[in-house]
Order: C-alpha cells, then sequence, then structure tokens
C-alpha cells in the first residue's frame, strides 16, 4: 500500500500529465503521441485526479432517453465521440445502454476501449479536428463526448460534426471544462449554432463536479428535424 506520501507524489505526477495533455494545441500528431505513452496509465491517473465526468455524462444520458426517447435502452445508439478507454462507454452499459460505439484519435486508447467489451465498434485514429467522414449523417440517437472540450483537444465548432452524425430529434450530450468554457467563448459558438439551426439547447448543468482540480459544465443539445450545414466553421 502507498504511504501518503507516494500518494500525493502519485497524484501531483498524474496532474502533471493531465496539465501536460492540456497543452498540445489540438496537434492531431502531437495529441496521438502523447495518448499513445499515456493509455497504460490514464485511468489510474484521472482516477486520481477525481475524474467523475464520466459518470455525469452518462446519467445524463440515460435522463434523456427515459424522458425523451420511447425505446428501451438497449435498442438506442449511442456515439461515444473520443472515447479515450471507454470510461463512458462503461458506464453507459451498466445503466441498460447496449448498442454504444466509440472513436478516439488514438489507437492505443481506443484499444483499450474495445477491451472494456461494452462497445460494438470502436475506431483509433479518428480526429474529430478533421472530418470523421467515417459516420454517416443522422446514424445516432444520442452522441455523447466527454473530456473532449478541453484545453489542447477539440475545438468547441466542432459541436457541428456531432449534430451531422446524430439523428433528427436526437440528442448530443457533451462535458466543457469550465476554464475551456470560458477562454474558448464557447456559449458564443452555441448561440451562433442554434442561429443556424444546426442545434438547440435543451439544458446545461453550470459548475458541476468534473474533476478534483477544475469544475465543468454540461450540456444537453437536441438536433432539429431539418440540420442546417453551411460553410465549415473552424475549430
Amino acid at each position: 500500500m502507498d504511504t501518503p506520501d507516494q500518494q500525493t507524489a502519485l497524484e501531483q505526477a498524474a496532474r502533471k500529465r493531465i496539465k501536460d495533455s492540456h497543452s498540445l494545441d489540438g496537434d492531431a500528431g502531437r495529441l496521438a503521441h502523447f495518448y499513445r505513452g499515456w493509455a497504460s496509465s490514464y485511468d489510474l491517473d484521472v482516477g486520481r485526479d477525481g475524474y467523475c465526468g464520466p459518470m455525469i455524462v452518462a446519467e445524463l444520458a440515460a435522463a434523456v432517453q427515459t424522458a425523451y426517447l420511447a425505446r428501451h435502452r438497449a435498442a438506442i445508439a449511442i456515439l461515444d465521440a473520443g472515447c479515450g478507454t471507454g470510461l463512458v462507454g462503461v458506464e453507459l452499459e451498466s445503466l441498460g445502454f447496449r448498442l454504444i460505439d466509440g472513436f478516439d484519435l488514438s489507437e492505443e486508447m481506443a484499444e483499450k476501449a474495445r477491451q472494456t467489451r461494452v462497445y460494438r465498434h470502436v475506431r483509433g485514429d479518428v480526429d474529430l479536428n478533421g472530418q470523421p467522414s467515417e459516420y454517416f449523417s443522422a446514424s445516432y440517437d444520442i452522441t455523447v463526448c466527454c473530456g473532449v472540450f478541453a484545453p489542447g483537444h477539440v475545438g468547441p465548432g466542432r459541436l457541428r460534426e456531432l449534430a451531422r452524425v446524430t439523428r433528427p430529434n436526437g440528442f448530443i450530450i457533451a462535458s466543457i471544462r469550465k476554464g475551456y468554457a470560458e477562454a474558448t467563448s464557447f456559449e458564443d459558438h452555441v448561440r451562433r449554432l442554434q442561429d443556424e439551426g444546426v442545434l438547440i439547447p435543451a439544458q446545461c448543468l453550470r459548475d458541476g463536479r468534473y474533476a478534483a482540480e477544475e469544475g465543468g459544465h454540461y450540456w444537453v443539445f437536441r438536433v432539429p428535424e431539418k440540420v442546417s450545414v453551411p460553410t465549415e466553421e473552424r475549430p
């Protein structure tokens, strides 16, 4: 068993790796390289940092299904965008969801997600900052995105791509680090996409628990009946 000093050192090392990941400026090559080396210790590190985002996102998906989607959870198609090692998928499966697909930029992280055995399909080497054309439009009832809208990762303009793959009257559920939301004027992007008819904000849980050192916001968006897809917004 680790001593208190050893535990503190482990927590500090974990937070350093998390902080380092936030300085990669969304560059796909640097992010993939970083997560290649981090995949084996990622779950332990975010656990030490009190990361509860996956549980909250999954529980929001369950609440949305109960409130708005008539079919049983086992028949609801979900895309876990930026699935990492599968933390959200495990929570979703525990709540009764069965048709879960995922993708991640890192093939090593995606392989960890496959090993959970809760996903139908998991793709690696998919860059949300690019064009994840592997996924057909209007394919999913719910798209979840946890831990992705964060410094150095994915820009808020990519909500447009999440709306593209989600069915009309389906839902997008996304966690947003509080500092990131402020730095990127996240709500301005939301208003712009709403004005364009891309998505409709349904709910936002503000200043919720996220990780030990920082809180977060949890957005629920509804995809309108007819989705407008104007000129691509830059991240």
